[in-house]
Order: structure tokens, then C-alpha cells, then sequence
């Protein structure tokens, strides 16, 4: 099941549903992730009105999470960045999953973004798959955690790298370089539709799914889910270590690798960044693909 939140073109009026083929069930409120399980296994979706997809834009699926946290879980991303500043990989890595916190509530979907002047300034873009939980719990077993997944998106951590690098010599991790933007969509995917591609094993589920980004039309990144190296399953038990988590909360995997121009700058030895009016397309197998505009403000 395919999971959006939209605006109608006429009304403005906000709403969530089921992405059809063509169609969009027009679920009404937004979802109550308390209750999406009631949601996809029980509820009577022939009772619900089916609009054409033309007469809708669909926004972020998740308006207002809960929370954002964003992980560092592909390795070779981490690798590369360090390697090209010549340093050795940091051994830290490999002992437990890490994270930060994002700012949840400047989430935006497909479609034009606006850039302030401050944040403009090597602009970047993450590519990154996002888990969005549907139970609570607490102390969760690596075993346990992919149930508590109900879904995934397509993440866009967008970053401006000038004040990142500033604020990153504080010690402190990650701030204005980060909490002005992230993008979600076009849709939840729930767990099932990806059976046919879950990788099951020891630490959790992996996904055989490619990933790819192009900006301006040209192929910039590509990597596989499936080369994620601490799991979801494995990040979540490290967050609810002593924490709870809340259906609704968003979970980013970090950039995967070759994923971002930071990376791929530090890697080739260029000078790319976004630029006003600059197209960012992020695709993942089965997820869609999430499109921003930027609009310099």
C-alpha cells in the first residue's frame, strides 16, 4: 500500500489517502500513525472516494512527524568522506549505530523549495531512504525492531555545507547546516510491497532496492539499500535504548554512498553545488521518485 498526504489543486484543502494507479483514495483527516495498522488491515476502503491523481498535489506523507532523526548507516559514504581528507576510518563507527536529530518541523515533499540567502551557500542535497514507525516501544531488541518499521520513504536531507563545516569545529554535531529543509516522499510504501525484495538476516532486514539521484537530469548518485551497513532494525534499538519511540517518528539512514556532492567533491577534487532553479530527482526502486525544485529566496 502506497500511503500519501495531498492538497487539492481547486479547494487548497489538505487530505490523506491510498495512491492508486491513477487514483487517490481520499482518506480524509491526516493519518493517525496510533492507528495505521487499523488503517491498512481493516478498514472498509470501498466506503472512500476515489479522485484523479491531475486533480491533486501530493505533499510530504507525513506533515508533522513526531520526531526526525537521521543516521550515518552506510559505511563506504563515511569512508570515502574521511579517506579524501586523509584520515583513517574512524574505528567508533563499527561499535554502534549513531544519529542526530533533525528538525521535524521543517519538513517539506515534491515540488519547489524555497532557499533562504544563508542557507544557499553550497547547498547539498542526501540521498536516503527514511523507516517510519507505527508502534511505540521501548528498550527494543535488534530481533524485534523491523516491527515496529511501517513503512518507508524516499528522504532528501538537504544541507548547506558552508555553515555545517563551520558549526561541526563546536564538537556539537549538526545544526543550522541541517534544520532548514528535509523532503519526503512521494509516498509510504509499507513493508509488504517490498517482501519480494527484503534480504532477511542475524541483524535485521535489508532491502535489494537501487538508488539513484540526478540533478538536472544527470546521473549523480547510485547506491543499493541493500548495502546498508547498520540495519534499521539495529539503528532503532540503539534510539530506544532507554528512550520510546512513537508512530509517526522519522528515521533518515544517512546518505548512502556517493550520495551527496559533498562526497562526490571530496572524491573527484570538484566544486559542484545547487543552484537557484537547479532540479534534484531522487529514485529509489518501488519508493518513486521525489523531485525538488530550488527557488533562491
Amino acid at each position: 500500500m502506497k500511503l500519501v498526504s495531498f492538497q487539492y489543486n481547486e479547494s487548497k484543502k489538505s487530505s490523506s489517502g491510498i495512491l492508486l494507479k491513477d487514483n487517490v483514495l481520499d482518506l480524509g483527516e491526516t493519518f493517525n500513525f496510533d492507528s495505521i495498522n487499523e488503517i491498512i488491515n481493516e478498514i472498509d476502503l470501498n466506503r472512500f472516494n476515489k479522485v484523479s491523481i491531475k486533480s491533486i498535489k501530493l505533499i510530504s506523507p507525513i506533515i508533522n512527524p513526531t520526531s526526525l532523526r537521521d543516521a550515518y548507516a552506510f559505511r563506504q559514504h563515511v569512508q570515502a568522506g574521511r579517506k579524501s581528507r586523509g584520515l583513517e576510518m574512524i574505528p567508533e563507527y563499527d561499535k554502534f549505530p549513531v544519529f542526530y536529530y533533525g528538525n521535524h518541523n521543517s519538513i517539506g515533499g515534491s515540488g519547489q523549495v524555497f532557499i533562504n540567502k544563508n542557507q544557499s551557500k553550497k547547498l547539498d542535497y542526501e540521498l536516503e531512504v527514511a523507516a517510519i514507525i507505527g508502534k511505540r516501544g521501548k528498550n527494543i531488541s535488534v530481533s524485534d525492531a523491523d516491527d515496529y518499521i511501517m513503512g518507508y520513504t524516499i528522504m532528501n536531507d538537504f544541507s548547506a555545507r558552508h555553515l555545517q563545516k563551520e558549526e561541526m569545529k563546536l564538537s556539537l554535531g549538526p545544526a543550522k547546516g541541517k534544520d532548514f529543509l528535509t523532503t519526503l516522499g512521494p509516498y509510504i510504501i509499507t513493508k509488504d510491497e517490498l517482501d519480494d525484495k527484503c534480504i532477511t538476516g542475524e541483524f535485521g532486514n535489508r532491502y535489494d532496492l537501487n538508488m539513484y539521484a540526478y540533478l538536472n537530469g544527470e546521473l549523480f548518485s547510485k547506491d543499493n539499500f541493500k548495502n546498508i551497513s547498520w540495519t534499521f532494525a539495529q539503528i532503532i534499538s540503539r534510539i530506544s535504548d532507554g528512550t520510546e519511540i512513537y508512530p509517526g517518528d522519522v528515521i533518515g539512514s544517512g546518505t548512502c554512498a556517493t550520495g551527496c556532492l559533498l562526497e562526490l567533491n571530496q572524491t573527484n577534487n570538484t566544486n559542484i553545488w545547487m543552484n537557484d532553479g537547479d532540479e534534484i530527482k531522487l529514485v529509489i526502486d518501488k519508493m518513486g521518485s521525489l523531485v525538488n525544485t530550488i527557488k533562491f529566496i
